[in-house]
């Protein structure tokens, strides 16, 4: 069963687990002469193969920081030159990512697990084909000639929908549409049939067409493969299309968790409420305004005392308004693989969401 572990910290050292991808503890630091930047503070999930985990917030919440934790793509060069601090556990089908020497962990980026990157135009280079790029990624895991590299490129680009692969396959980044060059960075990402296949807004700066096209592709392409997929994004609208379960982040933290039809019909974080709030439906009549999650997201140097989320929250007083802003709320379980982050007492935000939030969604 894919389930989402119910602490927050686990103890270093613990035995390796029976998930395919477990998360513990994870905590990503960068330093800066403003400060410590606490991009992701204390981060813990579980992920099965055939599983997707949505995982959303708004722009600094700390998503991407995450995917780049698990693939080891934090280096020296960052923020001032600083290298980033990072502790916690990351195991990856028995083995430990974070510990493991970084000759083992780029043999199994790729070969193992892959990212899909916001920006393919950023991500693919400009100077060589996409099929040279292709041919590479495979030859790096396979010892296997130039002429066998190309027609599995060739297969990989007619499997991800690129007319004429043949054609195509000497092209260059610049010459393929952003939904096309989106479907080669899938390609290049696949090409190994990765075991974790992490997309960093894999639909960002697509029109909605191409949009529902690549959500369909990665859809059928990890039923074909029976990848674990991890969706990072803002947009509710993907999630509800892939995942499985999700887990919404504010301010480096997790603040709720669970299956995905929990968190989007009996959501139990304010902030859960605020996403849902700010989300159109078209399943129904909208008759009024979207709401805004009103303020902005907290400085990840100076993260607010307490709940994160209380300079925002309009039920920041109930019941205890120093609490709040003082204590800082661990994640509890309030349903089965269900966790929430939240001062409130579990029956007042059930009486809230229901009489109050949802009837204007």
């Amino acid at each position: 069963m894919s389930g989402l572990v119910p602490g927050e910290v686990a103890e270093a050292g613990s035995a390796a687990p029976s998930a395919f991808l477990e998360v513990r503890d994870l905590r990503v630091h960068f330093p800066t002469d403003d400060g410590l930047v606490k991009s992701v503070d204390g981060l813990s999930f579980q992920l099965e193969k055939g599983r997707t985990l949505g995982i959303v917030g708004e722009s600094g919440s700390g998503k991407s920081v995450t995917s780049l934790g698990i693939m080891g793509l934090h280096t020296a060069g960052q923020y001032g030159r600083r290298k980033a601090r990072i502790s916690g556990e990351v195991w990856l089908d028995g083995k430990e990512l974070l510990t493991a020497d970084p000759d083992e962990v780029r043999r199994l980026g790729g070969r193992y697990m892959a990212m899909i990157f916001q920006d393919p135009l950023s991500a693919l280079h400009p100077y060589y084909t996409i099929g040279r790029q292709i041919v590479e990624a495979y030859r790096v895991h396979h010892d296997v000639d130039k002429k066998t590299a190309r027609k599995r490129a060739v297969e990989m680009l007619d499997r991800v929908g690129i007319p004429q692969p043949d054609k195509r396959v000497d092209s260059y980044p610049h010459e393929f549409s952003g939904g096309m060059r989106q479907r080669a960075m899938i390609a290049m990402s696949l090409v190994n049939n990765p075991e974790l296949l992490i997309a960093d807004e894999p639909t960002t700066a697509l029109d909605v067409t191409v949009q529902a096209q690549i959500l369909d592709l990665i859809r059928d392409l990890q039923k074909e493969f029976g990848s674990a997929v991890i969706v990072i994004t803002h947009d509710l609208g993907v999630v509800a299309e892939l995942a499985d379960d999700i887990l919404v982040m504010y301010g480096g933290r997790c603040v709720e968790r669970g299956p995905a039809e929990k968190v989007f019909y009996e959501p139990q974080h304010p902030y859960t409420w605020g996403l849902l709030g700010s989300m159109p439906r078209i399943d129904r009549d909208q008759t009024e305004r979207l709401i805004p999650v009103k303020g902005s997201p907290p400085s990840l140097i100076n993260i607010p005392d307490g709940c994160a989320f209380n300079p925002r929250c309009p039920y920041a007083d109930v019941p205890d308004g120093d609490r709040t802003r003082t204590v800082r709320p661990e994640l509890r379980p309030v349903g089965e693989r269900h966790f929430s982050a939240c001062h409130m007492a579990q029956e007042e935000r059930t009486r809230i969401w229901t009489e109050e939030i949802a009837p204007k969604l």
